[in-house]
């Protein structure tokens, strides 16, 4: 359907701002996606689009039409999911995205898993410790471990995640084993912090007699990678607040050493969002149930490891 896909093309300039993006989105060169915006154009005889150097602006008539794709673009997908349904047979891609520790732990290695089940859907997994736009970036599924505030999305809870605050042997010798959240401010601690371009103040919340409070650590250095703090921690360098499932092997044999127990992080919730309509989709709904038990089942384990 040559002129289904052009709507697709269009549909992700608009949410992407450029050609090469959406092309890159589509699986198309940035010439290909290009003609495909023209012909559309052609076709309906109008400028959907003003070009400037920098991103494509929709014209009044482009956001016109912007809206009445997307429903024709709902309608075939809901259309097809249902045959898809009806033939016991979904298939087509499923697009997911994972933050980095729990997507190369966990979820990676269960895409392998899923397919062999599942021969006819294809898994395209991205993984960022970064925050992303579900909805612009056209996923299906995100995994996400933390609390998360999003009106427009789905959530279904996988498992509570116990977190823990450790370092390694040689920094407590050097710098000293933290009694109270209130150390941790003191200028011969350093506090590893999982931060990128955009982060807003942080800090690390921590359960207390008084209930949970933030704490404004700071550190020498930080990353946006959680698997870096985990080799900052292992070489000496400074405290980090991990998920246990992450450095369950580090705590059993003793080269990460929790501090202040008494005053853990609360648990984290790891979870799956989607946005409402995407469940309709049996290959979404399929991918979503092998996940959510695979995934409660390798967690569990891995927190097993870490003692009670």
């Amino acid at each position: 359907m040559p002129y289904l896909g052009s709507i697709r093309v269009f549909v992700r300039v608009v949410e992407l701002g450029s050609i090469t993006a959406a092309g890159r989105d589509q699986r198309l060169t940035p010439a290909v996606a290009s003609n495909r915006i023209k012909e559309l154009e052609n076709r309906l005889g109008v400028r959907l689009f003003n070009r400037t150097t920098r991103k494509l602006q929709p014209t009044e008539i482009g956001n016109y039409f912007y809206e009445g794709a997307l429903k024709i673009l709902e309608a075939v997908e809901e259309a097809e999911a249902g045959v898809a349904g009806f033939a016991e047979k979904p298939r087509g891609a499923v697009r997911v995205t994972a933050p980095l520790g729990v997507g190369r732990r966990i979820i990676a290695p269960l895409v392998p898993v899923f397919n062999e089940a599942y021969p006819e859907i294809e898994v395209r997994l991205r993984l960022s410790d970064h925050r992303i736009n579900i909805l612009e970036e056209g996923i299906d599924v995100a995994f996400a471990l933390g609390y998360l505030q999003d009106s427009n999305m789905k959530l279904r809870t996988i498992l509570e995640c116990r977190r823990v605050l450790c370092a390694a042997p040689s920094y407590l010798e050097k710098h000293g084993v933290p009694e109270t959240p209130q150390d941790l401010l003191a200028r011969d601690h350093n506090c590893l912090l999982l931060r990128f371009p955009g982060s807003q103040e942080y800090y690390w919340t921590l359960e207390t007699g008084e209930g949970n409070q933030k704490f404004n650590v700071s550190g020498k250095y930080d990353a946006d990678d959680g698997d870096v703090l985990t080799e900052w921690a292992l070489a000496g360098h400074g405290i980090a607040n991990k998920p246990t499932f992450e450095i369950a092997d580090h705590l059993a044999d003793g080269t990460l050493v929790p501090v202040l127990q008494n005053t853990p992080p609360p648990n984290a919730p790891f979870a799956c969002l989607y946005p409402h309509r995407r469940l309709l989709d049996p290959k979404v709904r399929l991918f979503i149930d092998f996940m959510t038990k695979q995934c409660r089942d390798r967690l569990t384990a891995l927190t097993k490891k870490d003692g009670p």
